[in-house]
């Protein structure tokens, strides 16, 4: 898994990376075919009373990518409400993935046809 970690007006800490790769393991153990993940933190002050911190983070899946994106004042309220949301998705993804929506044919009872008559 390739993992990158960006910051948008935002210098990324040694604390900070670790929290987001601990909060990542937890996405990692419900699925492990994650091929790309990057992760952007940012800091936006349209508003000089208001700093409103952003996360965003796109995984990249064997077929798919996930996109998620939260914001909050505190950037690490921010992560948590993040992989909240892409562990639900990554657990949707999955289920899609393994759902057994018609059953096999070999476990299907085998209907007898009517024999024909022989001429």
């Amino acid at each position: 898994m390739n993992l990158k970690i960006s910051g948008h007006h935002l210098d990324i800490t040694p604390a900070l990376r670790e929290y987001v790769i601990n909060k990542l393991d937890r996405v990692i153990r419900h699925f492990d075919q994650v091929i790309d993940v990057s992760v952007l933190l940012s800091v936006d002050n349209h508003k000089e009373k208001e700093r409103r911190q952003k996360a965003d983070i796109t995984v990249h899946l064997k077929g798919k990518e996930i996109f998620v994106e939260s914001c909050d004042e505190n950037m690490y309220a921010a992560i948590d409400m993040l992989i909240d949301k892409l562990d639900r998705q990554v657990i949707r993804h999955k289920t899609k993935l393994q759902g057994h929506a018609h059953e096999a044919i070999k476990h299907q009872e085998h209907q007898e046809l009517p024999a024909e008559p022989l001429q």
